[in-house]
């Protein structure tokens, strides 16, 4: 089935993206007639009351075509965001809502193999409120800036997407080009190493580990604006100790991989100890992949004095 936007709805895409179980997303965002999203530095844009942003998770087909799974929707209304979680039919011809979550088994197919069965998981509203939080409020997470200073096709050749939202009427408040920030693609080897280590975990983890989301207890701030080695977890103790550290000493040990926590967590399967904690079931080979080439490059070491 192809995934068609009606008049008004306009696809983008994240440079980094969440990885969520290897499916594939395409993305809409809808803002009603005559109004705009209010260009922020830092946070997801200030979107007016009516904005739709619209997710659908799929797997490629053998035969070329998408199983789609489920479509998560953000709406904002008056007294903040809403998030509306959608459940395919197995024809892929329509999806129903679902407040509860769910689950279903896929075979997804991937150029090079199968992942053979899985058991995909749809969370919950509650769930979706749990990594959608800053500050206590429900906020999107992909749509920022950082994440979207980047070109894409829109039927003329490809133009950068926040130029793109400033054309066609929907963004205010653009700042020139050389003052936007961007991620890396954390996929791209062409790109520094730090860049990609520093995107990936800002878009897997970042949305709770910061100062105003739901692991700010942690000490842990795993996103781009953080700048303090310390709070990205170099040579830093865990808060809390037990079999969420796999009795390791160190949130990131610089140079050994094998003895930071956030490996062992990343690497974990187990739902009590696994990181994240919700929207994956397997294994992020590449992802573990990459923070643990960056980690063995890191300098230093956490020798006490």
């Amino acid at each position: 089935m192809a995934l068609a936007p009606a008049s008004g709805v306009l696809p983008y895409e994240l440079i980094s993206p969440l990885f969520s179980d290897y499916a594939e997303k395409t993305r809409f965002v809808y803002l009603p007639p005559g109004t705009q999203a209010e260009y922020q530095q830092k946070e997801s844009f200030e979107f007016p009351v009516g904005t739709a942003l619209v997710k659908t998770f799929w797997y490629p087909r053998e035969n070329g075509q998408k199983h789609l799974v489920e479509t998560r929707l953000l709406l904002k209304r008056a007294d903040g965001w809403d998030a509306l979680p959608y459940l395919w039919n197995a024809e892929g011809t329509d999806a129903e809502l679902s407040l509860a979550g769910g689950r279903l088994t896929v075979e997804p197919y991937l150029p090079g193999g199968n992942l053979g069965s899985l058991d995909y998981v749809i969370p919950n509203k509650n769930q979706c409120k749990g990594c959608h939080s800053v500050n206590g409020k429900f906020a999107p997470i992909g749509p920022k800036a950082r994440n979207l200073n980047r070109p894409m096709d829109y039927g003329l050749g490809a133009v950068n997407q926040l130029d793109y939202w400033q054309q066609a009427g929907i963004l205010a408040g653009l700042p020139e080009a050389s003052a936007r920030p961007a991620l890396a693609d954390y996929r791209d080897t062409s790109q520094p190493l730090d860049d990609r280590a520093i995107a990936y975990l800002e878009i897997n983890c970042g949305h709770c580990h910061r100062p105003e989301g739901p692991a700010n207890t942690s000490g842990l701030h795993l996103t781009s604006l953080e700048k303090d080695p310390a709070r990205l977890g170099f040579c830093k103790s865990p808060v809390a100790a037990g079999k969420g550290s796999g009795g390791l000493r160190f949130d990131i040990h610089p140079g050994q991989p094998d003895s930071s926590i956030l490996v062992y967590r990343m690497e974990q399967q187990n739902p009590g100890v696994r990181m994240p904690e919700l929207g994956r079931q397997l294994l992020h080979q590449e992802g573990v992949a990459l923070i643990r080439q960056w980690i063995a490059a890191l300098p230093g070491d956490c020798s006490m004095p």
